[in-house]
């Protein structure tokens, strides 16, 4: 096992035991502090609601850069799964929403961290102007879409995926790549990324999508991929979670890049490296710990300065890496340059097969 395994599951473990109990919407406790003394109060209390699960490296990792920010600030912790790439219905949603609001009632917690859409969609929104703050990250639309810009008693950090860098290291693996299928599925969040997405073409000279397609079921994704070679050169992988099978479930993520993966003949692309490790060839990330640290920064300076959250700008986080999976550059018979793979975090095999 890698040293990127060894962390990964380490921090899997870890997260893992921190959300033990809240999958499917319910809520665990973890002390990350004691009674502050010198203050005489009791530790912070703050509910942390993923959109997502746990344990997922994106999700995760919010989570432990949000804590590291706060790291010597005594806090307990609760942590509720909406569980939205796995069970992505709106009814289904909206349950989870009503139960994070609900725990927020009986709890009272001092603060509110939300990440990505899902959460702002079905919770936050629902707080907008009043006295509890809430601190997101991972957003990739428009806060305002949401209902939640501008509110005093928010802030937050905003998601921008890295589309130019990472096309300009597709372009460094396989010279020549200029037609780009992108993929995604029926998610309104992705609207947004799709026209950061269009507007980064005027900063890559002779690159066009030649597909463009919303795909809702697993067959019909399978049966495009097979078809892209005859009008692409490279796939981007943007929205694979809402594939729904032949019982209208939907298919996982894992199974989706997995059968990429082994039948797929042309380099794929992505922004988060846990697409990586399960077979995208390569992707240009967005870092999950900057976007939980930026948070937890503005969640310190509300707790322990008296800032109000609508003082902080909405903006994004801008650090980023490139990360390469040799296991499908092999399989795809690519000989890649020394300078490339040093300058990336490199992923040697396949998730599946460790």
């Amino acid at each position: 096992m890698n040293p990127s395994q060894q962390s990964r599951r380490r921090v899997h473990r870890v997260l893992a035991a921190l959300a033990a109990g809240c999958a499917l919407g319910g809520a665990a406790a973890v002390h990350a502090g004691s009674r502050d003394a010198a203050a005489g109060r009791r530790p912070w209390r703050i509910l942390h609601v993923m959109s997502h699960h746990s344990p997922w490296r994106w999700t995760d990792g919010q989570l432990r850069g949000f804590q590291e920010a706060m790291r010597d600030v005594p806090a307990e912790y609760r942590v509720l799964q909406m569980d939205a790439k796995r069970r992505s219905a709106a009814r289904d949603l909206e349950r989870r929403g009503e139960e994070a609001r609900a725990l927020i009632g009986s709890w009272q917690p001092d603060l509110v961290y939300t990440s990505d859409d899902e959460a702002q969609q079905y919770l936050t929104r629902h707080y907008a102007g009043q006295d509890l703050p809430f601190v997101f990250s991972g957003v990739n639309r428009d806060p305002a879409s949401h209902g939640i810009a501008g509110r005093r008693n928010i802030a937050g950090v905003l998601e921008h995926e890295h589309f130019v860098e990472s096309v300009r290291l597709i372009q460094a693996m396989v010279p020549g790549v200029r037609r780009i299928a992108a993929v995604f599925d029926d998610s309104p969040h992705w609207e947004p990324v799709k026209r950061r997405m269009q507007e980064g073409l005027a900063q890559l000279p002779g690159v066009g999508f030649s597909a463009w397609d919303t795909i809702t079921s697993f067959e019909d994704y399978q049966r495009r991929v097979l078809d892209y070679p005859e009008r692409a050169d490279a796939i981007a992988l943007v929205g694979i979670f809402n594939f729904r099978d032949s019982q209208g479930a939907n298919v996982p993520y894992q199974q989706v890049l997995r059968w990429t993966a082994e039948h797929s003949r042309l380099p794929d692309f992505a922004y988060w490296v846990d697409r990586v490790h399960f077979g995208t060839l390569a992707a240009f990330t967005v870092s999950e710990h900057e976007q939980g640290l930026a948070a937890g920064r503005i969640a310190r300076a509300i707790l322990l300065e008296g800032r109000s959250p609508g003082s902080f700008p909405m903006l994004p986080t801008k650090r980023g890496h490139a990360a390469i999976s040799l296991a499908r550059a092999e399989r795809l018979g690519l000989r890649l340059r020394s300078g490339l793979l040093l300058s990336a975090e490199v992923i040697r095999g396949f998730e599946w097969d460790s």
